[in-house]
């Protein structure tokens, strides 16, 4: 199934550049996808230009089937590259995954495919910007796809979080102000026209912003001091659940039984957005995969039914869905919550490996509009993590670069 990624916006002038993203979501056999470096990457995978990298996956039929992988460049606009495969891949791709092994004392079997870049064949990536990994069988039909972005660390950028100068908004947004400097031996070559900038929080590419055009220039650096625009809805931090150990319960683990696979309770959740906003840590959405009982939680962890449950006193209209990392943001039938009468709650469950999960429930209108706040809130004072890539087209290119990536957390808010 084809999978557009549509990014909304306040202002449609502050969208229209960067519109979809050309993604195929994987099948329900498909799970756990994941890219790996220095770290495990939640959200759209943002790696240095020339670093090492991991991909990951699990195929719940354990068949050891064949995988090959195909790598695809993209403008930043994700339309596609005027670039030869030669001019951004260094060797070749559509070539087979041969490092995958199966699961090892697990009750749901599968096998695990890791793909290493680059490698003796793909030996390099040799640009900055968008890129698409593509999956396929072999029978060469695409099963899923997974953006990721690589940067430059060619020019510094200054990134602030603010509170909204409209009080209407002071305690529910959270306004990023950046400063773009030029880079070392690089002149920004009218800016209005080659400069393109996106804006993320917590590294979801479906809240992304960009269109925004600096305001003004002083000495070497563009600022772009914007309010309304590149303001984001704060939200709440997440929720949470713990289950590495399938066996006894955990953080937030209610009660576990165990059928032809384990399942887990969650506490039942109840809507925060009419409560004062507390500080509880989370890690913005994303996950990490683990648990207690084997040495190589890549195969030695189960698959498990987590089950949830939102009560309280509302009636939405619309879709109440779960939300995170876990699945790239998508809200879908397998995230979907029904009321259930009998215990005046909505309910629902996911397949989930062992590890540590933040969620979240979300409200899908009946017009397809995404309200993340509708159950958790808007606070100001959320811890999030932003980040502004810059991405360049030299005069007279025909790809646009990334110069360069600026992170900031609302953690430091000012007025």
């Amino acid at each position: 199934m084809k999978f557009y990624l549509f990014i909304s916006g306040f202002f449609l002038w502050a969208s229209a550049a960067f519109t979809q993203i050309p993604q195929t979501s994987p099948p329900d056999y498909i799970r756990t996808i994941q890219f790996k470096g220095n770290q495990t990457y939640n959200g759209v995978p943002l790696i240095k230009l020339g670093q090492g990298f991991s991909f990951e996956f699990d195929d719940l039929i354990g068949d050891e089937a064949d995988y090959y992988y195909k790598i695809s460049y993209y403008n930043f606009d994700w339309t596609p590259t005027q670039l030869a495969k030669n001019e951004y891949l260094e060797g070749m791709d559509r070539l087979r995954i041969k490092n995958y092994s199966n699961s090892f004392n697990t009750l749901q079997i599968y096998t695990h495919y890791q793909l290493n870049l680059p490698n003796t064949d793909t030996k390099a990536l040799k640009v900055s910007g968008n890129y698409l990994l593509e999956i396929y069988d072999a029978k060469d039909r695409l099963v899923f796809s997974k953006p990721f972005i690589l940067y430059e660390d060619s020019t510094p950028i200054e990134v602030e979080i603010k509170r909204s100068r409209d009080l209407k908004y002071l305690n529910t947004r959270q306004v990023v102000n950046f400063s773009i400097h030029n880079p070392k031996g690089l002149a920004l070559k009218n800016p209005d026209q080659n400069l393109q900038v996106l804006l993320l929080q917590n590294q979801n590419l479906s809240t992304a912003r960009s269109g925004f055009k600096p305001q003004y220039r002083t000495g070497s650096k563009l600022v772009y001091r914007y309010d309304q625009e590149t303001a984001f809805e704060g939200g709440n931090e997440y929720l949470f659940f713990d289950s590495k150990d399938v066996r006894a319960t955990a953080n937030n683990i209610q009660r576990s039984h165990l059928d032809d696979i384990y399942n887990l309770y969650i506490y039942p959740d109840a809507p925060r957005s009419q409560l004062p906003y507390t500080y509880n840590p989370d890690i913005n959405g994303g996950y990490q995969i683990n648990t207690v009982h084997g040495s190589d939680s890549s195969v030695e962890s189960e698959y498990v039914w987590v089950h949830f449950s939102l009560k309280g006193d509302f009636q939405p209209e619309g879709e109440v869905h779960l939300y995170g990392s876990f699945n790239d943001y998508r809200v879908e039938a397998s995230t979907l919550l029904t009321y259930q009468s009998k215990t005046d709650s909505y309910e629902g469950k996911y397949l989930f490996k062992q590890g540590f999960y933040n969620y979240k429930y979300v409200l899908l209108t009946s017009d397809g509009q995404l309200n993340e706040g509708y159950f958790s809130g808007n606070f100001d004072k959320t811890e999030n993590q932003y980040t502004v890539l810059a991405y360049y087209r030299d005069p007279g290119a025909r790809y646009d670069r990334i110069i360069g990536m600026g992170e900031a957390n609302s953690e430091q808010i000012s007025n």
